[in-house]
């Protein structure tokens, strides 16, 4: 909603730039002030609705950095928390290249997201890409199913109840 400020047919779009403006007349507004205060200094008050689309396509924007953030948040694998970020993804797979090199049950002493030291091995890596790349499949099927949802949607009411739910 978009709120817009008039005083003496000059028209501000925000408290902070009235406030100033009244001030020059000597009128301290506390920037708190109600439309009825507003009213009795000659301050008329107008809203406007935000366009429907303008509020979906905010929305689907919220969903989509919500997914983003989640798809990167540490991942559990057998009792541990493990960082799944650029640079933990990176090092990741420069271990599961080093360990094949290494042959079969080669391991490598690895720092977890919650600075525990466990002990992996390249199959264990691979476990992990995994189980990120089920959770990134049902961060995107939820997304895309909220995306709809917002999309068919008919009010800003409506549009503010959609989450992504996993």
């Amino acid at each position: 909603m978009k709120t817009t400020y008039t005083y003496k047919e000059q028209t501000y779009s925000n408290l902070y730039e009235l406030s100033e403006a009244l001030g020059k007349d000597g009128v301290f507004i506390p920037l708190s002030i109600g439309d009825e205060a507003l009213a009795e200094l000659g301050v008329t008050v107008m809203r406007e609705e935000e366009p429907i689309e303008n509020v979906k396509q905010r929305k689907i924007l919220m969903l989509k950095r919500q997914r983003d953030t989640a798809e990167v948040e540490p991942i559990e694998y057998n009792g541990h928390s493990f960082d799944y970020d650029d640079k933990a993804r990176d090092r990741i797979n420069a271990a599961i290249i080093a360990l094949s090199l290494q042959g079969e049950g080669a391991s490598i002493d690895w720092t977890t997201a919650d600075n525990e030291d466990a002990v992996v091995t390249a199959a264990d890596l691979r476990a992990i890409v995994a189980a990120v790349a089920v959770r990134s499949n049902l961060l995107h099927i939820a997304y895309r199913k909220a995306k709809a949802q917002v999309e068919a949607t008919g009010s800003a009411e409506e549009v503010d109840v959609v989450t992504l739910e996993l």
